[in-house]
């Protein structure tokens, strides 16, 4: 007994990010011994996150045990058919999820003891492993923290999204874009200027730009906005 302890726990293989089954089984051993919370960021490539969209009812399994589950994805990754999006509008998942346009990689946190994540120094980040080391556990739970705290509830994300996708607020941001002064923006579509700085302001807020311009491209970075043709410009 004296001899096993004495062992030091042997580090989990590393697996490929893009390897659905072998991310499965290491994040599958995590939650299976979830108590009280799971925070899950999914990676912003598609090509990596499909693993991770792959396990959305597993999450789902891990709530309704009365775990607190919290999920950050990308707008790009929320778009993907018959993933997060859907499983949102028809209220399938039983978690929170918030949409951030920070790209970060891959990660699930269980506890704040264990992280499933990046391993190594390659900046792509291609492989991954189950961390214990308290340390660094706590400084990945901590960054998902901070970008948690900005990041966009996904039903308010989608309620933004619909009112951007308006034909008068896309004329509109299109035109912040442009960089057009407020006069002339609002005499090319034919409103008062009045009114147009009415939604200016909104569109603002709405976005968190702290300028004109920059709101036409955080539409675009958030995914509330497709740019057309050369108008907006990420």
């Amino acid at each position: 007994m004296t001899l096993h302890r004495s062992i030091p726990p042997q580090p989990s293989p590393m697996v490929l990010v893009t390897d659905g089954v072998a991310v499965a089984q290491s994040v599958g051993r995590l939650l299976a011994g979830a108590k009280y919370s799971v925070s899950v960021i999914v990676p912003g490539a598609l090509e990596r996150a499909r693993p991770m969209l792959a396990l959305m009812g597993r999450f789902a399994a891990v709530a309704k045990s009365g775990v607190t589950v919290r999920l950050l994805c990308t707008p790009q990754v929320l778009a993907v058919p018959h993933g997060v999006l859907a499983a949102a509008r028809g209220g399938q998942l039983g978690f929170d999820v918030r949409v951030t346009d920070a790209d970060l990689h891959g990660t699930v946190i269980v506890d704040g003891k264990a992280a499933f994540g990046r391993s190594g120094p390659e900046r792509d980040g291609r492989y991954a492993t189950v961390n214990t080391d308290l340390a660094s556990v706590r400084a990945l739970y901590l960054m998902f923290a901070g970008v948690w705290g900005s990041a966009m509830p996904v039903h308010e994300h989608l309620r933004l999204a619909e009112r951007l996708r308006s034909d008068s607020m896309r004329v509109i941001l299109e035109r912040l874009s442009e960089g057009h002064t407020d006069d002339v923006a609002a005499k090319k579509i034919q409103i008062s200027l009045r009114t147009y700085r009415r939604h200016v302001a909104t569109i603002m807020r709405d976005v968190g730009a702290s300028s004109r311009f920059q709101a036409g491209v955080r539409a675009v970075e958030l995914g509330l906005l497709t740019p057309s043709g050369s108008e907006l410009v990420d």
